[in-house]
C-alpha cells in the first residue's frame, strides 16, 4: 500500500475534471477541500486478502441479521430506538433474494512489531446507506488518466452495483432513489447511479422519502407528473432519520415487497453495539471469526471507568462524528463529548483506540487511511477510501481514488 500524487501542476484541473465528469460536485467541506490530491495504490495481494475478507464478514453480517430479525428479545441490547420495534415486526415477510444487500466495510492499516506487516483493523460496517459510489467507480479511472501509467487497474463499483440492481428489478422499470433532497452531496450519489440504471434502459425518478406511498406492499410515486408504480427502491436515506421524519407512510419501507436497496433489516448491523449481541449470536450456532479478529475491543461505556487505550463512539454515528480521539478533536469538541456521553451513555460505545499506521507521500505527508471495501449481495464489490492528517476520519477526510497492481505486474515482482 502506498501513495502517488496528481501532478501538482495538474491538480486544478484533475479537480474540474472529478467535478464535472465525477460527479464530485462540491469537493468541500466548508472551507476544507475533500479532494486528495494523491491516489492510494494496493498491491495485488492487498486487494485480494481484503476481498476475501470482506466476504468474510459479510456472511457473517447477513446471517446475523436474519437471526436478529427473529429474535426482538435481542434488539432490546442493540438499543434500537423503541419506536421503530413495531416497524421492525413487519419485515417477517423479508426474503434476501428478493432485495438487494449492500454494506461497505471499513478498513484501517495499523502498526504491528516490527516485522513491517501491515495489520488490518475494522472499525464498523456501513450497514445502512453507504456512499463514495461515484468515488470509488470514476475517480480511479480518472487518476490513472494523470498518472499515465498503464501498470494500475481499478474495480468498478458502479457496473458491479448496477448489475446487482438489474437482476432484481424488472428490465425498463422504474426506480426511486430516496436520498435527502437539500443535499447535494446525497444527490450526486443518486444522480451517478441512477444515470448508471438510465443507460441500461431504467427510468430513474429522484424524491425524498415521503415521496413514496406503499399499497399492498408495493411502492408508488408521489412525485407531482410521475405518480404511478415503483419497480425499486434504491435508498440514501438513513433508516432512524426516516423515523424521525416520520413520514405518514414510513411504515410501508418495512414490509415492502419492492426490490429494495437498503431493505431496513440493515439496521441490526448499522448500530455499534451490534457486538454485545455477539455471544448470543454465537451460542445459536452463527461464526463470528473474521469480525472476532478484526474488531477491536468492544464494551458498554459503564465498564470503562477510565479510558486509558479507549475511545467512545455514538452507536448510530456516521462519518467519524463525536468519536473521541483527543488529539484529532476541535477545541472544546473532546469535553462535548465526554458530557454527553456521561448523560446519554446507551447511546455510545466504548472500543478499544488502535494505532493507525500512517503513510508517507512523495512529498513527505503523513496521511492516515480508511479504506472502505463493498459487498453486493455477499459478494466484494470495489473499494472506497479518504485520507487524513489526523488519525480521526470524518467530514474533513479527503476523497481518495484506489488503484491496484495489475496481476501481470504483481506476478513480476513475485518472481524477481
Amino acid at each position: 500500500m502506498k501513495l502517488l500524487s496528481i501532478p501538482s501542476e495538474q491538480y486544478e484541473n484533475y479537480k474540474i475534471d472529478a467535478m464535472f465528469d465525477c460527479y464530485k460536485w462540491d469537493p468541500q467541506f466548508l472551507d476544507q477541500n475533500t479532494l486528495a490530491k494523491h491516489v492510494l495504490v494496493l498491491s495485488r495481494e492487498e486487494a485480494e486478502e481484503l476481498s476475501e475478507l470482506t466476504e468474510k464478514l459479510d456472511l457473517e453480517t447477513r446471517t446475523a441479521e436474519e437471526f436478529l430479525l427473529h429474535h426482538p428479545s435481542l434488539w432490546k441490547v442493540l438499543a434500537l430506538p423503541r419506536k421503530l420495534y413495531p416497524e421492525l415486526k413487519r419485515m417477517k415477510n423479508y426474503d434476501a433474494k428478493q432485495h438487494v444487500r449492500l454494506t461497505r466495510y471499513d478498513f484501517h492499516p495499523t502498526k504491528n512489531d516490527n516485522s513491517g506487516q501491515i495489520v488490518w483493523k475494522v472499525s464498523e460496517v456501513n450497514s445502512d446507506v453507504p456512499g463514495g459510489f461515484a468515488e470509488s467507480s470514476l475517480l480511479p479511472k480518472l487518476a490513472m488518466q494523470y498518472l499515465k501509467n498503464d501498470r494500475y487497474t481499478s474495480i468498478d463499483f458502479g457496473s458491479i452495483f448496477a448489475g446487482a440492481l438489474a437482476k432484481k428489478i424488472p428490465s425498463n422499470g422504474t426506480i426511486m432513489f430516496v436520498h435527502c433532497t437539500s443535499f447535494s452531496d446525497d444527490r450526486q450519489v443518486m444522480q451517478y447511479i441512477g444515470d448508471k440504471m438510465e443507460s441500461l434502459g431504467y427510468h430513474s425518478l429522484y424524491g425524498a422519502a415521503d415521496h413514496l406511498d406503499f399499497k399492498n406492499q408495493e411502492s408508488y410515486s408521489l412525485l407531482s407528473g410521475y405518480e404511478g408504480k415503483i419497480d425499486g427502491i434504491v435508498r440514501f436515506t438513513p433508516i432512524e432519520w426516516i423515523k424521525d421524519m416520520h413520514p405518514k407512510t414510513w411504515s410501508g419501507y418495512f414490509d415492502t415487497i419492492t426490490p429494495s436497496c437498503n431493505h431496513p433489516i440493515s439496521i441490526f448491523a448499522q448500530t455499534k453495539r451490534f457486538p454485545f449481541v455477539w455471544d448470543t449470536l454465537e451460542k445459536n450456532g452463527i461464526q463470528l471469526d473474521t469480525w472476532r479478529k478484526l474488531l477491536p475491543k468492544t464494551t458498554e461505556v459503564h465498564e470503562r471507568k477510565q479510558l486509558n487505550d479507549f475511545i467512545y463512539k455514538p452507536a448510530m454515528g456516521r462519518v467519524g462524528e463525536k468519536i473521541s480521539i483527543e488529539d484529532a478533536c476541535m477545541e472544546g469538541e473532546y469535553q462535548a463529548i465526554l458530557k454527553d456521553v456521561k448523560k446519554h451513555p446507551k447511546n455510545y460505545i466504548a472500543q478499544e483506540k488502535f494505532i493507525s499506521k500512517p503513510l508517507i507521500s512523495p512529498e513527505g505527508e503523513s496521511f492516515h487511511v480508511c479504506l472502505g471495501s463493498y459487498a453486493v449481495d455477499g459478494k466484494h464489490a470495489g473499494f472506497y477510501a479518504r485520507i487524513s492528517t489526523k488519525t480521526r476520519i470524518d467530514s474533513e477526510a479527503q476523497d481518495i481514488p484506489v488503484i491496484i497492481e495489475r496481476k501481470d505486474n504483481y506476478e513480476r515482482k513475485r518472481s524477481i
